[in-house]
């Protein structure tokens, strides 16, 4: 049997082209000049568009903004099941993942983990992902033989994790510390306040991942 037709029309073809190139702009926006930045109009003058065109595609600059949010969440998903899939799924190596692809776009990372933008209310899809991340890291830290070895708590509220099973509190709180303690490093390694100081961010951030391997 040969090849399935596409369901897709050339007229929704393009439009999802448009609409991946508008994501495009607005991530060199963002990457150039912060959040503050995004802008459909200035999207609109680069990609030759009229003001009022480009609302054909995005109908606002929050919605625009959503689509950047649940993207960025989906590609750290995506990059903690890589990692899982390489055979590099425990803690050590999903914080050596998060790392890379926290230094590979930090407006990526702060989209994720930054200040709530003032307005944002995460769609369910977006709360989802969220979820994701933090089943994968639970399942993680209940691989830590401490964690493993506590006796079964309160399940992740989201219920059982990616694996089907529920997570005890030992690895939840792990999880936690995981997230916490790594990203407090991160974020201030990324917004440069590390700058002038006598510290290595990548020996402090790997200092911290080898304390909670050996919680």
């Amino acid at each position: 049997m040969g090849e399935a037709a596409s369901t897709t029309t050339p007229r929704e073809r393009y439009r999802q082209q448009v609409r991946s190139e508008i994501k495009e702009r607005a991530w060199e926006q963002i990457t150039d000049a912060g959040l503050s930045a995004l802008s459909l109009n200035g999207i609109a003058r680069l990609m030759g568009l009229s003001a009022t065109g480009i609302y054909r595609y995005f109908t606002s600059r929050d919605e625009l903004l959503r689509e950047l949010v649940h993207d960025a969440h989906r590609s750290l998903v995506g990059t903690l099941r890589t990692a899982a899939a390489q055979g590099k799924g425990d803690l050590a190596g999903l914080g050596q993942a998060l790392r890379r692809w926290a230094l590979d776009d930090p407006q990526r990372y702060f989209l994720v983990h930054g200040p709530p933008v003032p307005g944002y209310h995460a769609p369910a899809d977006v709360a989802a992902l969220a979820a994701e991340i933090m089943h994968i890291l639970t399942a993680a830290c209940a691989e830590v033989p401490e964690a493993r070895a506590s006796t079964p708590g309160t399940p992740l509220k989201d219920g059982p994790g990616p694996s089907g099973r529920a997570e005890t509190a030992s690895a939840q709180r792990l999880a936690l510390s995981f997230r916490t303690r790594l990203h407090g490093v991160l974020s201030l390694e990324l917004g440069g306040h590390f700058a002038g100081m006598e510290c290595d961010p990548a020996l402090l951030y790997q200092a911290e991942l080898d304390l909670l391997v050996s919680h």
